[in-house]
């Protein structure tokens, strides 16, 4: 009996002590979503929480985006490790000399879009001229401002936040939006889309991919394997969200209501769905986390045209896939 007794405290002992071991083993990583939480991220939180992370070492700690909070100001200040972007942000950011590199362009689509009532007048981008345009804050209006430069629009731009109420309200005559967000949210609110004029800036000659997975420079020199890992462990996130989506769902829901975020989860899933159209186009056969040359050039080259930038920066410095 008492052989059994030190036999188990034994045991108890060393499972104690091999878990502390792997525990001190995990690299601590912080990561920052560049919005809210909401499906559109749903793939890093069920890599977290599925424990693709930890499978490859790291310790990640996920912070909470959103407006008020620019990535690549906090990559820049070293407060964050990993982040998310828009690929017109990340452009311009490397253009003006911060050492970004995009590690992993998740997003192969543009849902950016301006959304205004047709009972405002507006029914063609010429008619924005003018009007008062919701934007959000400086990382999400480059593609917007490239859109105003390419019909020599004069609008007034009003601070726009997180929710559509300034919209809904009367408070400007257009509104920024993603299609798989805000306009959706303002279906829901009561207007129908007939009573609505939409511009889609991926129709009006701007098709940019949208959020990649960012780093610095030298984060990814001093570190390529932590890099790789991140990546990794969030594609699988994003695969398995998309093959289990009502559990990748549930994981949302959980960070959504920790923020105390007012969302609900049928408007969620219409998200996660959308997020699949623009991650994994239908008839592409390109790798999730790749960026081409020739699309880089595209959206590099727009933004110059528009005066956004000066000079485009060298692809094979901005884009490193560490997959």
């Amino acid at each position: 009996m008492n052989y059994l007794i030190s036999l188990f405290f034994f045991l108890f002992i060393w499972v104690i002590s091999l878990q502390t071991a792997l525990a001190q083993d995990l690299k601590p990583v912080s990561f920052l979503p560049q919005w809210v939480p909401q499906a559109q991220f749903a793939g890093y939180y069920v890599a977290f929480e599925k424990g693709f992370y930890r499978d490859l070492n790291l310790e990640v700690m996920i912070l909470k985006g959103g407006p008020d909070r620019a990535p690549s100001e906090l990559l820049k200040a070293g407060q964050v490790d990993f982040a998310t972007m828009f690929l017109t942000s990340g452009i311009a950011n490397r253009a003006k000399g911060v050492k970004l590199v995009n590690i992993a362009q998740m997003v192969q689509r543009s849902a950016l879009m301006l959304v205004a009532k047709k009972s405002s007048g507006i029914k063609a981008p010429e008619d924005l001229n003018g009007k008062k345009i919701g934007l959000w804050g400086p990382e999400f209006q480059i593609l917007p401002r490239a859109f105003f430069q390419q019909y020599r629009l004069a609008v007034k731009t009003i601070p726009q936040g997180a929710t559509i109420n300034l919209f809904l309200r009367g408070g400007v005559d257009a509104a920024s939006a993603m299609w798989y967000n805000e306009y959706h949210q303002i279906i829901a609110a009561g207007l129908n889309p007939e009573e609505l004029t939409t511009f889609l800036l991926s129709d009006y000659g701007l098709k940019f991919p949208e959020d990649g997975i960012y780093c610095l420079e030298e984060t990814l020199r001093r570190d390529p394997a932590l890099c790789a890992a991140f990546v990794k462990a969030s594609i699988l996130g994003w695969e398995y969200s998309f093959s289990h989506p009502e559990e990748a769902l549930e994981i949302v829901m959980k960070y959504i209501n920790e923020a105390r975020i007012a969302t609900n989860r049928a408007h969620q899933r219409w998200m996660l769905a959308r997020m699949r159209d623009i991650m994994k186009p239908p008839g592409s056969e390109l790798k999730m986390g790749i960026l081409r040359p020739d699309t880089y050039s595209q959206v590099a080259e727009e933004l110059k045209k528009s005066g956004m930038i000066h000079e485009v920066p060298d692809f094979s410095r901005f884009h490193i896939n560490c997959d």
